[in-house]
Protein backbone atom coordinates (compact mmCIF):
# COMPACT_ATOMS: atom_id res chain seq x y z
CA UNK A 1 0.00 0.00 0.00
CA UNK A 2 0.71 3.46 -0.10
CA UNK A 3 1.45 5.00 2.96
CA UNK A 4 0.65 8.54 2.14
CA UNK A 5 -2.37 7.45 2.03
CA UNK A 6 -2.36 5.81 5.16
CA UNK A 7 -3.64 9.02 6.75
CA UNK A 8 -6.65 11.26 6.03
CA UNK A 9 -5.09 15.00 6.01
CA UNK A 10 -8.28 16.45 7.37
CA UNK A 11 -8.73 13.90 10.45
CA UNK A 12 -6.33 15.75 12.49
CA UNK A 13 -7.21 17.45 15.49
CA UNK A 14 -7.68 17.59 19.06
CA UNK A 15 -10.55 15.31 21.17
CA UNK A 16 -12.53 17.23 23.15
CA UNK A 17 -14.97 16.02 25.56
CA UNK A 18 -17.23 17.61 27.54
CA UNK A 19 -15.06 21.09 27.02
CA UNK A 20 -11.92 19.48 28.53
CA UNK A 21 -9.25 18.41 25.31
CA UNK A 22 -8.25 15.08 26.36
CA UNK A 23 -6.21 14.07 23.88
CA UNK A 24 -5.89 14.60 19.65
CA UNK A 25 -6.88 11.96 17.25
CA UNK A 26 -6.36 11.14 13.56
CA UNK A 27 -8.26 9.08 10.74
CA UNK A 28 -5.99 5.85 10.01
CA UNK A 29 -6.37 3.92 7.01
CA UNK A 30 -5.45 -0.29 7.14
CA UNK A 31 -2.53 -1.25 4.79
CA UNK A 32 -3.78 -4.26 3.65
CA UNK A 33 -5.49 -5.60 0.52
CA UNK A 34 -8.67 -6.45 2.24
CA UNK A 35 -10.63 -5.92 5.72
CA UNK A 36 -9.23 -7.49 8.62
CA UNK A 37 -11.19 -8.52 12.02
CA UNK A 38 -10.03 -6.32 15.04
CA UNK A 39 -8.56 -9.75 16.42
CA UNK A 40 -5.53 -10.01 14.15
CA UNK A 41 -4.32 -6.30 14.48
CA UNK A 42 -1.83 -7.45 16.93
CA UNK A 43 -0.34 -3.22 17.59
CA UNK A 44 -0.90 -0.12 16.67
CA UNK A 45 2.42 2.17 17.76
CA UNK A 46 2.03 5.92 17.36
CA UNK A 47 5.29 8.74 17.67
CA UNK A 48 4.28 12.37 17.55
CA UNK A 49 7.35 14.88 17.29
CA UNK A 50 9.42 12.02 18.07
CA UNK A 51 8.36 10.84 20.97
CA UNK A 52 6.60 7.57 21.49
CA UNK A 53 2.92 7.05 22.16
CA UNK A 54 2.32 4.27 25.48
CA UNK A 55 0.53 1.39 24.12
CA UNK A 56 -2.19 1.65 27.04
CA UNK A 57 -3.01 5.86 26.13
CA UNK A 58 -3.83 4.83 22.09
CA UNK A 59 -7.84 4.03 21.24
CA UNK A 60 -8.88 2.48 17.82
CA UNK A 61 -12.46 3.98 16.79
CA UNK A 62 -14.22 1.85 14.34
CA UNK A 63 -18.27 3.03 13.36
CA UNK A 64 -19.12 4.36 16.75
CA UNK A 65 -17.46 1.81 18.80
CA UNK A 66 -13.64 2.04 20.63
CA UNK A 67 -11.54 -0.10 21.80
CA UNK A 68 -8.25 -0.46 23.59
CA UNK A 69 -5.76 -1.99 21.87
CA UNK A 70 -5.46 -4.58 24.77
CA UNK A 71 -9.50 -5.08 23.95
CA UNK A 72 -9.03 -5.65 20.35
CA UNK A 73 -7.35 -8.66 20.94
CA UNK A 74 -10.61 -10.55 21.37
CA UNK A 75 -12.47 -8.35 18.89
CA UNK A 76 -13.92 -10.87 15.86
CA UNK A 77 -17.50 -9.22 15.42
CA UNK A 78 -15.83 -5.94 13.97
CA UNK A 79 -14.03 -5.84 10.65
CA UNK A 80 -11.67 -2.80 9.63
CA UNK A 81 -12.34 -2.98 6.02
CA UNK A 82 -10.24 -2.19 2.89
CA UNK A 83 -10.90 1.52 2.34
CA UNK A 84 -12.38 2.68 5.56
CA UNK A 85 -10.93 4.77 7.90
CA UNK A 86 -10.83 4.15 11.80
CA UNK A 87 -9.98 7.26 14.25
CA UNK A 88 -7.21 6.39 16.46
CA UNK A 89 -7.64 8.33 19.48
CA UNK A 90 -4.31 9.39 21.75
CA UNK A 91 -4.93 9.97 25.40
CA UNK A 92 -2.68 13.11 26.15
CA UNK A 93 -4.29 15.93 28.39
CA UNK A 94 -4.27 19.38 26.99
CA UNK A 95 -3.58 17.59 23.11
CA UNK A 96 -1.43 18.93 20.70
CA UNK A 97 -0.19 22.63 20.49
CA UNK A 98 -1.52 24.59 17.32
CA UNK A 99 1.11 24.45 14.24
CA UNK A 100 2.92 21.66 12.59
CA UNK A 101 3.70 18.67 14.07
CA UNK A 102 4.92 15.07 12.90
CA UNK A 103 3.31 11.75 13.21
CA UNK A 104 4.80 8.26 12.68
CA UNK A 105 2.51 5.46 12.91
CA UNK A 106 2.89 1.76 12.17
CA UNK A 107 -0.15 -1.25 12.18
CA UNK A 108 1.10 -4.86 12.70
CA UNK A 109 -1.48 -6.84 11.12
CA UNK A 110 -1.07 -11.17 11.78
CA UNK A 111 -3.23 -12.52 9.41
CA UNK A 112 -4.05 -16.48 10.40
CA UNK A 113 -3.50 -17.68 7.12
CA UNK A 114 -0.23 -16.08 6.33
CA UNK A 115 3.09 -17.64 7.93
CA UNK A 116 4.40 -13.44 8.62
CA UNK A 117 3.00 -10.72 10.34
CA UNK A 118 2.75 -7.88 8.52
CA UNK A 119 3.93 -4.33 9.43
CA UNK A 120 3.32 -1.13 7.74
CA UNK A 121 4.66 2.52 8.62
CA UNK A 122 3.83 5.84 8.02
CA UNK A 123 4.93 9.15 8.61
CA UNK A 124 3.11 12.48 7.69
CA UNK A 125 3.21 16.13 8.56
CA UNK A 126 0.05 18.05 9.36
CA UNK A 127 -1.53 20.94 11.48
CA UNK A 128 -3.31 21.49 14.50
Amino acid sequence: MFTRDMFNPEGFKNTVVDGKTIGFQFDFKLQYYRGVTLSIIRNIEVWVDGQAINREDIRFSIRGESFTLDEMKTVIDYRWLFGEWATVTVLKEGGLSKGPHHIKATQTIAPSYMPMILVHTGEYDFEI
